[in-house]
């Protein structure tokens, strides 16, 4: 019955004073009077009388009833100051409605001080005749109460809710006007949402160029060699899984390409795959399940060929991912060009027009799909090798050195770029402002045979965010991590740009997206020449939906369910006791973190325990979507692991060994989640006030993912607790992370 800021009873009587001086605004103690006995007299309900800070009367008529918790046991939950005056009471039986009979029971008053009961436990006895003797047992514990708790009870009686779907507090016990408080407004129901952060991963601002590719050919000092790579590769890329290598596609032979009477259904993936009777019969595999044959192009373009091993070392791989990106990853390998195998996406820009948080923004999302993407930032490769205190001049039109040494780094970049490429990546994002015809041209050829270039151009015009954005340039650039004097460092980065602003020639070549004036999110407009296909479409419309207006996003996962309670996975049980408790916690903490934000909506699955999680949360729009229910857990849906691990090993053992592409039978995988939750995460990038997502703890995994930019393979292992709630602050310095723990 405790709260996640509950402390041990037995230590609340030997408090010293200094931690009393901090109860004031710490909570309170709620105490649990429970009394048990299985002779039921159903016309006689225990009360409680006594003195204050309880009734404050010894009237038996204005006695407490005790609320029957179950068969046999009866209790009474109130709440206290941890330094209340000693507290008299008795039990007492009588009817509900009704003082006769009123049987007191026997002995001397019971005395509670500092969270304990006083003097020896004793059973409560009352007499009815010489022959009629009842006894019952008595129980009693006293929890700390933290600020949830209490102003769930106040709302409860404000809206004359049962209290006891909130703690079991009954309303008697709190003051509508507290001592020293005009107007009855109550200070201590001013819950102070900082006390339950808790250390959540880190995710400190960080400039997002720093998080590109280190250049591959590097030297410990420095200097560039394209004879000696650098053992000590710091690329964020390390940590992201390598691409699916064993998959090959080889064209088969039309008339045996699908042969019904050899179709069978396999039992893990739900898939339909055609047996392999003999070698010259040989079908083709589209389901991306944990056991799927990896499809990869032979060296013949006339048979089709499968692969089951597990690592073939295969170029060009398939993304893991599932649904439409895996069919279009399918066609495009099959059907096009070897240069549409790899998507280079170049951007272009005057300096502070956001084009890098685009191009991290951009990568995020394509990881997060299963595309294999990196980002290679020009300006990272320029401070590794000219050092990054350049001042303005380095940037003149009319600086032939300052325009070569930009140049060869750009084409550093590029090679690195493509053979990335040629070794099985798949789209990489060239961040550069790129600003001239001639640059332009120079990468187009450099690309030509090996890659597709789409220009992706950022122009800005409103004066306000670019000046927000060279601040911002300014405070958090390596490139004026030495200078001391900002002003000194704005004025530069201003001169800086004003040596682009002479040279800079709009994209009008090739394939190209200009994104004009939608970094606000408030109007702008965006231009597509010559933009097909699946991928690129899919860029494009990401991008038409994100922008930079900063605010929170809340992911939560459902209160504790009753399949919690019994390890069952599935189902649509409501919440237990302890759930409904969070509920409770959640709406306050909703209500008092959002106040000011009256556009916020509230999401939920369809399943009946994020809704009721999100029930109590008054004030803002709620929305259920299909694409936040759980994980589906097909035929094993109620079942626990244990019964699956005892029923069905080999099932067991192949979700062991790959969670991520696992799928289960006649179910899904996170491959499965993550492809339906796409329009879920367009929305979030798409909407300019706070969202709270009530949703379960794969599907939570998934969207954490794409915030955090985890890799795929880590997805099914992140920590997801219950009854936590994790913030997501959106804007223009990147994304920011922040942990509520409300209870255990």
């Amino acid at each position: 019955m405790g709260s996640g800021a509950s402390k041990n009873p037995d230590s609340s009587s030997h408090e010293s004073g200094e931690e009393k001086e901090d109860h004031g605004g710490g909570g309170q103690l709620y105490v649990s009077l429970k009394m048990e006995n299985y002779n039921i007299r159903d016309d006689l309900v225990p009360h409680v009388y006594g003195s204050v800070p309880l009734i404050g009367s010894w009237d038996s008529s204005k006695a407490l009833p005790m609320e029957r918790e179950s068969t046999a046991m009866w209790e009474l939950s109130f709440v206290v100051s941890p330094n209340h005056e000693t507290l008299d009471f008795k039990f007492l039986l009588k009817p509900k409605d009704n003082n006769v009979p009123c049987i007191v029971e026997e002995g001397t008053n019971r005395q509670f001080m500092g969270g304990t009961l006083q003097g020896v436990a004793r059973l409560a006895v009352f007499k009815f005749s010489q022959d009629e003797i009842l006894e019952y047992r008595v129980f009693i514990k006293a929890n700390r109460v933290s600020p949830f708790d209490l102003a769930a009870s106040w709302r409860a009686y404000q809206e004359n809710l049962e209290p006891s779907t909130v703690r079991g507090i009954p309303d008697v016990s709190i003051n509508s006007v507290p001592e020293g408080v005009e107007n009855g407004s109550s200070t201590s129901l001013d819950l102070d949402l900082e006390q339950y952060l808790v250390p959540a991963p880190q995710t400190a601002a960080v400039y997002a160029a720093n998080l590109a590719e280190t250049p591959k050919f590097i030297k410990r000092g420095g200097v560039f060699s394209k004879a000696e790579g650098s053992s000590n590769d710091t690329s964020v890329s390390v940590d992201r899984p390598s691409p699916i290598k064993e998959m090959e596609i080889v064209i088969p032979e039309p008339p045996k390409l699908f042969n019904p009477p050899g179709m069978v259904e396999s039992k893990s993936l739900g898939t339909i795959s055609q047996l392999q009777k003999q070698d010259s019969h040989r079908g083709m595999f589209v389901d991306r399940g944990v056991g799927s044959p990896r499809i990869v192009k032979s060296a013949s373009a006339n048979t089709l060929t499968t692969s089951t091993k597990p690592d073939s070392g295969a170029k060009n791989a398939m993304p893991a991912a599932a649904g439409a990106v895996a069919a279009a990853a399918v066609a495009d390998l099959m059907l096009g060009p070897k240069e549409d195998m790899h998507l280079a996406i170049v951007l272009v820009g005057l300096p502070a027009r956001g084009k890098t948080f685009t191009a991290a923004k951009l990568t995020r999302y394509l990881r997060w799909l299963g595309h294999d993407t990196k980002h290679f930032n020009v300006g990272k490769y320029r401070r590794l090798k000219h050092g990054a205190n350049q001042s303005a001049d380095f940037f003149r039109g009319d600086n032939p050195e300052g325009m070569e040494a930009r140049n060869e780094v750009a084409a550093l970049a590029m090679d690195d770029m493509t053979a990335w490429m040629q070794e099985g990546g798949q789209v990489g994002i060239f961040d550069a402002t790129n600003s001239t015809s001639e640059r332009r041209n120079m990468l187009m050829k450099m690309a030509e045979g090996k890659c597709k270039i789409i220009f992706l151009e950022t122009i800005c015009n409103d004066r306000q965010i670019i000046e927000r954005n060279i601040r911002l340039k300014v405070q958090q650039s390596p490139d004026y991590a030495e200078e001391s004097d900002f002003e000194a460092g704005y004025q530069d980065f201003k001169c800086r740009l004003d040596n682009y602003e002479k040279i800079y020639e709009p994209v009008n070549e090739g394939s190209y997206i200009k994104m004009i004036d939608m970094v606000s999110g408030h109007g702008g407009q965006i231009q597509v020449n010559n933009i097909s296909g699946y991928l690129p479409g899919r860029i494009v419309f990401f991008l038409v939906n994100t922008h930079l207006t900063p605010r929170p996003i809340l992911l939560t996962r459902h209160g504790e369910s009753r399949d919690n309670v019994r390890a069952r996975i599935g189902g649509d049980t409501p919440l237990s006791a302890k759930g409904e408790i969070y509920a409770k916690k959640l709406a306050n903490f909703v209500e008092k973190r959002l106040k000011n934000e009256r556009a916020a909506s509230i999401w939920t699955s369809t399943l009946q325990r994020t809704i009721i999680t999100a029930n109590n949360i008054a004030g803002f729009p709620k929305v259920q979507w299909r694409a936040l229910d759980e994980i589906n857990a097909g035929v094993f849906d109620g079942m626990t692991y244990e019964e699956i691990k005892k029923n069905m090993p080999d099932e067991y053992e192949s979700r062991k060994r790959d969670k991520l592409r696992y799928r289960y039978p006649r179910g899904e995988s996170y491959l499965d989640v993550i492809q339906r939750l796409e329009p879920v995460i367009i929305e979030l990038e798409r909407q300019r006030a706070p969202v709270v997502v009530v949703s379960h703890q794969a599907v939570l995994r998934a969207l954490y993912a794409y915030f955090a930019d985890r890799p795929l393979h880590e997805i099914p292992h992140i920590e997801m607790p219950l009854h936590t709630i994790i913030e997501i602050q959106m804007g223009v310095t990147g994304v920011q992370e922040k942990r509520y723990k409300l209870m255990d």
